[in-house]
Formats: structure tokens, sequence, C-alpha cells
């Protein structure tokens, strides 16, 4: 198992390389390092309430994990609460890891975070489920679930 400054590099790297507007970005199995290590880290789903109901959710302890939507179920409307309800959950110095499906809303997310003051906001790479296979399902090419990681089903 890395450190988590080892892995904190890591992922500030790939925000150099790939000229990310946040701290960075951190592989499933990254993410999972971290929230075992370091005391400051803390998950944030921003998948709608929907989907953690009927998909599932990351299975690690209640203190270091959140759910703020980015978007709202039905109609995927923005959530105008986000950066209230963010606040609520998190400081601006934890290390914030944003989740969501398969990394696009998470971006989103840390990208906003970052523009609000939270100075480790990092994106999940490949999210939960991950993107599709050639079949289009989802869970077998990427993500959270294709890791290995704890999580449970709907």
């Amino acid at each position: 198992m890395k450190t988590a400054d080892d892995i904190l590099s890591t992922a500030r790297d790939r925000a150099t390389m790939g000229q990310l507007p946040y701290a960075g970005a951190v592989t499933p199995q990254e993410a999972y390092e971290l929230l075992q290590s370091a005391p400051h880290a803390k998950l944030i789903d921003v998948r709608t309430n929907a989907e953690r109901d009927w998909v599932g959710r990351v299975n690690i302890p209640n203190d270091k994990q959140a759910a703020v939507q980015w978007n709202l179920y039905p109609g995927a409307s923005p959530n105008p609460e986000f950066s209230t309800q963010l606040a609520q959950q998190a400081g601006k110095e934890d290390i914030l890891l944003f989740l969501c499906r398969s990394g696009v809303r998470s971006r989103h997310a840390a990208k906003l975070a970052t523009e609000q003051g939270y100075k480790n906001a990092f994106d999940i790479l490949e999210g939960f489920e991950g993107d599709k296979d050639a079949e289009g399902h989802r869970k077998t090419v990427g993500g959270w679930c294709k890791a290995g990681l704890p999580w449970t089903g709907a």
C-alpha cells in the first residue's frame, strides 16, 4: 500500500500533466487507500439519490463519506444547493474525493469545489460504475465496482 503522500503526489502530477482545474485525479484503488490512511479524506458521492438507491453505493464508514447530488432526479436539473450542502459536509482543507457514475460529474464538482476554495478537491477516475462495455453494460470496464472495492448493491 502506498502512503497518502505518495498517492496525493501522483494525483497532483496527473493534474499538472492534464492541466486539470482542480488538485488532481485518483484511481478508485488510490481513493480507497486514501480513505483508509488519510484522517481528513472524505468521499463525496455526487450521484443522485436515485442512483445510490437503485444502483448501489460505496461501503465505507459513514464518517468517511457524504452524498451531495450534482444533479437532481428526476430531470437531471442542477442542484442549486450543491455548494451549501458541500460546505455542510466538508472543510476547505479536507481531502475531497468526488465520485459519480463514470467520472464526468465528479470532474465538474471538483472544479467547482476548487473555485470555492477547497484546496484538495480530487476526481475519482472511472467513477462508481465505469464506462459502458461493448454490450452497453457498466461495472465491467472500470470504476469502483470493477476494482473490487467495497460496495453494496440495491
